[in-house]
């Protein structure tokens, strides 16, 4: 552990990852599909007597590929043990996890700022039953379960004690969901990532609570800053603040009690006696770690040093793998540095506008490359770009056509600017003399009423430079 002991607030996470198989961890029911209440569970996701698990290989490989990937150190053998509780959500009374080993041991994952975050622990296990209330946990006076998802394959990784505030835990989430989806092992879509956060303030003595379940990065935050503002405030108050489990209500933005905190030895834990112990040889091993690819964190470095590009421009074409992908197919024929730009400001706001995701897009690279070069080359201006982009989002078609077609051009021809100018200029004397006199508005304004003039075609740097020229 590091020093954290000395910050204000402590925060460690328990993030549950659904894995992207096809079917659950230990039978061959499907992981999603119908959502008719239970429907896809049998009697090994049910636990009924004499019915034997079997390992989903899949769910190991996705698993131990995540653990290469954060640099944990993965275990020579798979074992699985049995976490005992009597609770509606495991039919079985146990939940199979891991306890003696875990698949991987130790790692990190950097956030934003460049703070490492270490990891405990990452093991493979089976996910609960849902269960839903008419109305909040707290009023509801029976629950329905769904067996559906009970079963299915979940890695678990534990945070080590090292997160200052709730805004960094939301960073660790972003930064935990980029690497899951260049790994390809976590559906953004279908999948489900719950954590559980654990937090202390140093007005307590670090007396440890939980808050159990929270689905949601936002929903992370809020729960954080709401169970700090209970906590300080009975500090403040002189109140004892005790160990124990917290449930979150999104309804009202507080945690309510669940529990008081068990111990791990409260769950009496044993070997899986169902499941045969399984060697991991280096062969596995070295053969996941080829399929690794080069991750968000070092594709920033890779754009910062190769192409000059802004850090924050950097961070954001990497981040989210689709978007990458997109931006290496565009730079082989345009410049990084535009392309970065344009993406980054253009086809995201049309994106976040519209409410859709990169993999809603309606025209690939070719399109994009296409439009790009035509900035590139000065033919049209950014304002006929915009709307071009705008325009790609409901069908695709060819940029350049589109341009000659609507004779949308840009002027660049040198003469014809000059005209336009020199007109601007003559009809506008006041405001060239304020331009004189030192007033850098009155350039825009001129450099607006040709942009007006010319219907929006003429090329605004041009204009700028020659009203400057003709002006002098």
């Amino acid at each position: 552990m590091n020093n954290n002991f000395t910050a204000e607030i402590v925060i460690g996470l328990e993030i549950h990852v659904q894995l992207n198989t096809k079917t659950k961890l230990f039978c061959g029911c499907p992981s999603q599909g119908s959502s008719e209440p239970n429907t896809r569970c049998c009697p090994i996701c049910l636990g009924h007597p004499g019915s034997r698990p079997v390992l989903n290989k899949e769910a190991l490989q996705l698993a131990a590929k995540f653990c290469l990937a954060v640099h944990s150190n993965l275990a020579s053998q798979l074992i699985f043990s049995r976490k005992s509780y009597f609770y509606p959500d495991m039919s079985k009374n146990f939940q199979i996890t891991q306890f003696e080993e875990p698949l991987g041991a130790g790692g990190k994952i950097f956030l934003k700022s460049g703070k490492e975050i270490g990891l405990i622990r990452a093991h493979l296990e089976e996910d609960p039953a849902s269960l839903s209330y008419p109305l909040s946990m707290k009023q509801s006076s029976y629950c329905l379960i769904d067996y559906n998802r009970s079963g299915n394959p979940l890695i678990e990784i534990v945070t080590r004690p090292e997160l200052a505030s709730p805004e960094e835990a939301r960073d660790f989430l972003n930064q935990l969901i980029s690497i899951l989806t260049y790994l390809k092992i976590f559906d953004v879509n279908n999948g489900i990532i719950k954590a559980d956060a654990n937090i202390s303030i140093r007005e307590s003595g670090y007396i440890r609570v939980e808050i159990k379940n929270i689905t949601g990065f936002k929903e992370l935050e809020a729960a954080l800053i709401s169970e700090i503002a209970r906590q300080k405030q009975l500090a403040s108050e002189g109140k004892k603040i005790q160990q124990e489990t917290r449930g979150w209500d999104s309804n009202t933005n507080t945690t309510h009690l669940m529990r008081t905190k068990e111990t791990e030895a409260d769950y009496g834990y044993i070997i899986e006696p169902d499941l045969p112990i399984i060697d991991i040889d280096t062969e596995f091993k070295e053969k996941l770690q080829l399929e690794i690819p080069e991750l968000a964190q070092e594709k920033i470095k890779r754009y910062i040093r190769t192409y000059q590009l802004d850090p924050v421009d950097a961070e954001v074409m990497a981040m989210e793998l689709e978007l990458a992908e997109l931006f290496e197919k565009v730079i082989a024929q345009v410049k990084p540095q535009l392309a970065a730009k344009w993406m980054r400001k253009e086809l995201l706001r049309v994106l976040n506008y519209n409410k859709k995701s990169i993999r809603d897009l309606k025209f690939n690279e070719l399109e994009l490359i296409e439009l790009l070069t035509l900035i590139e080359h000065h033919k049209i201006s950014d304002t006929t770009a915009q709307k071009i982009i705008e325009e790609l989002m409901v069908k695709a078609f060819s940029p350049k056509e589109y341009v000659a077609k609507n004779k949308l051009e840009q002027i660049s021809d040198d003469s014809e600017l000059r005209q336009f100018c020199r007109k601007i200029i003559s009809e506008n004397k006041t405001a060239v003399e304020d331009y004189k006199s030192g007033n850098d508005k009155s350039l825009n304004f001129l450099v607006g009423q040709v942009m007006k003039l010319s219907k929006g075609k003429a090329s605004p740097q041009m204009v700028s430079e020659l009203m400057k020229e003709i002006i002098k």
